[in-house]
């Protein structure tokens, strides 16, 4: 019994000290617990506290960009031909999507996709690309009625940001000066690409809170945005827009390739219009060829032809060689086998009538009685063979036989009607608007300049008036240009022709025309050039094709500014009129 006593004790007393040791442990370990606990506090609240502050961050910190606009592009007078207007792009949260069902057959994603014009297996395509990304574009440049109706239909995961689109007012008519830009903004073509820095504004940041249903709860900080700058162009609209019709016109009644026409004011060496045909819709070119967005003006070259004449006589007379009343024997005659001929057959000319019959004979003459390196100086000073550095992207500064040594007579003559060299339009019209300023060089513009730049003198005053009123024959009876007439209006005027080269290097029977001259000659304000690449009516002489539109564009252009006639008669009105009688047929 006393035995029996003793073994139940011993149990008890074992299952005292197991319990004991059971309730010991457990201590231990809920102290440990509370020490390692203690130890992961104190190492993120004391030891490494920014980790914890980044992890929320990422959770909830959210950076907003502030756009700015791009800035706004004008003519002289305030006119705008490049603007921004608002739009949105429509992006995904892919994650947020597929959290929160993903795309099903819920009829606000097919609605979604008839919107943005996107079917909905391309849609599901670019969301499930990367279903773990938190963004992707889904359309871009939206109109903001169509963000508001996409905004309405609350689809998880799907966002509206705010953007700007350019629009362009005059359309076609300004495409190849103003340009484009891509759909982020940036410049491609023309004015917008040369200006891109100009034009483009800093944008601004927002630092945001944002709560687990992406409200904003606290504006952490933010960085306002920097507007961008406003660009006023020396272009004016009114005149843009005539130039424009008139070519294109023309470019169809010719049945041409293309065509090109610059118009400069003398006075400032600004650009005041230039336009190409064919031309494109800013507004819409995505489709546009590539060709068809060429700045014609600045990238094509082309030898100049006739229209260098009035510079071999400025340099024969500047030469002693030749004075204003001179007669010269323009007989034709031949150098090394090749006849130098003009297309009528005239035995003497004057000077005046070298210009006016457009005289290869007679300049050749001219040319020939001096080094080849004068006439070659005396283009140079005119701008030929140098780029205008006008600010666009992609001009040429054509081809020109700087530092050539050697000169054979034939490459004399044929130097001095418009052959061994070649020019861009817009060249061109940088030696008119010299020639209109009576010798005064100066840089051409694009952009509005104010005050005028006084320039540099290139060739000595009385002798540039001589040559104008001398071009001024040119637009009277028995001149080739006689179709650039405006009544009322002394117009001082060079038309020419020139075979093109084709691609092996030889002249082929394709031709351009080319009518460049000044008005009004008595005091010189505008400067224009008009090319008519590959007429195909039937016609191709300058005297024939571009004469005309030179006067139409002129004509225009002198009564939209109000200029005062200079050789109106008692009684005249002020008004255009071609003169349909050719004369010389414009042949020149």
């Amino acid at each position: 019994m006393k035995a029996a006593r003793f073994a139940k004790s011993k149990r008890q007393e074992d299952k005292a000290s197991f319990v004991s040791w059971r309730f010991a442990l457990l201590c231990g370990g809920i102290v440990l617990a509370l020490v390692g606990l203690l130890l992961r506090v104190t190492y993120l609240q004391v030891i490494n506290p920014d980790q914890l502050v980044k992890e929320g961050d990422l959770r909830s910190l959210r950076v907003q960009s502030i756009p700015t606009a791009r800035g706004m592009i004008s003519d002289r007078l305030g006119r705008p031909l490049a603007v921004s207007v608002p739009v949105n792009a429509v992006w995904a949260d892919p994650k947020e999507v597929f959290e929160k069902g993903g795309i099903t057959d819920d009829t606000r994603w097919r609605a979604l996709s008839d919107a943005i014009n996107l079917p909905v297996e391309q849609l599901t395509n670019k969301i499930s690309a990367n279903p773990k990304g938190r963004f992707v574009y889904l359309a871009r440049q939206v109109n903001p009625s169509v963000g508001d109706y996409i905004d309405k239909l609350k689809l998880p995961g799907i966002y509206l940001r705010q953007e700007s689109r350019r629009y362009y007012p005059s359309g076609q008519v300004t495409a190849h000066i103003i340009g484009v830009t891509n759909v982020d903004g940036q410049g491609m073509e023309g004015v917008e690409k040369s200006f891109d820095r100009w034009l483009t504004g800093q944008p601004g940041e927002r630092i945001v809170r944002k709560d687990r249903f992406g409200r904003v709860i606290e504006d952490i900080s933010s960085v306002d945005s920097l507007a961008a700058h406003n660009l006023v162009l020396s272009i004016d609209e009114r005149l843009q827009a005539l130039v424009y019709r008139e070519l294109t016109n023309a470019v169809a009644f010719n049945k041409a390739e293309s065509g090109t026409a610059v118009l400069v004011d003398v006075n400032t060496g600004e650009v005041l219009a230039m336009a190409n045909n064919p031309s494109y819709n800013p507004n819409n070119f995505l489709n546009t060829p590539k060709d068809a967005m060429r700045n014609r003006a600045i990238t094509d070259i082309f030898e100049p032809g006739s229209t260098v004449k009035p510079m071999v006589v400025m340099a024969a007379l500047d030469n002693g060689i030749i004075k204003e009343n001179t007669v010269i024997n323009t007989v034709p005659f031949r150098i090394s086998g090749k006849e130098i001929k003009d297309v009528s057959r005239y035995s003497e000319l004057s000077i005046t009538g070298i210009l006016q019959k457009s005289s290869n004979v007679g300049v050749s003459k001219l040319a020939l009685a001096m080094p080849a390196t004068e006439l070659v100086d005396v283009y140079s000073r005119f701008g030929l063979g140098k780029a205008t550095n006008l600010g666009l992207v992609g001009e040429s500064s054509g081809l020109y036989p700087t530092g050539k040594q050697r000169w054979s007579d034939l490459e004399r003559a044929t130097f001095s009607y418009g052959y061994g060299l070649m020019v861009t339009p817009l060249q061109l019209a940088r030696v008119y608007a010299t020639i209109g300023s009576l010798g005064i060089y100066r840089p051409l513009s694009i952009t509005k300049v104010d005050p005028p730049v006084p320039g540099t003198r290139v060739f000595p005053e009385p002798i540039m008036r001589t040559v104008v009123h001398m071009m001024e024959s040119v637009a009277l009876p028995g001149g080739g240009g006689v179709r650039a007439a405006v009544k009322g209006y002394r117009i001082a005027i060079k038309t020419g022709t020139a075979k093109k080269v084709g691609p092996d290097g030889q002249y082929v029977n394709r031709y351009i025309s080319y009518a460049a001259g000044v008005a009004p000659a008595s005091n010189p304000r505008f400067a224009l050039v008009v090319v008519i690449n590959e007429p195909q009516a039937g016609k191709y002489y300058g005297g024939a094709v571009s004469a005309p539109v030179f006067g139409a564009i002129m004509g225009g252009v002198l009564r939209i500014m109000n200029v005062e006639p200079d050789a109106l008669a008692a009684g005249d009105k002020n008004e255009f009129v071609i003169n349909k009688k050719e004369d010389t047929g414009g042949r020149s």
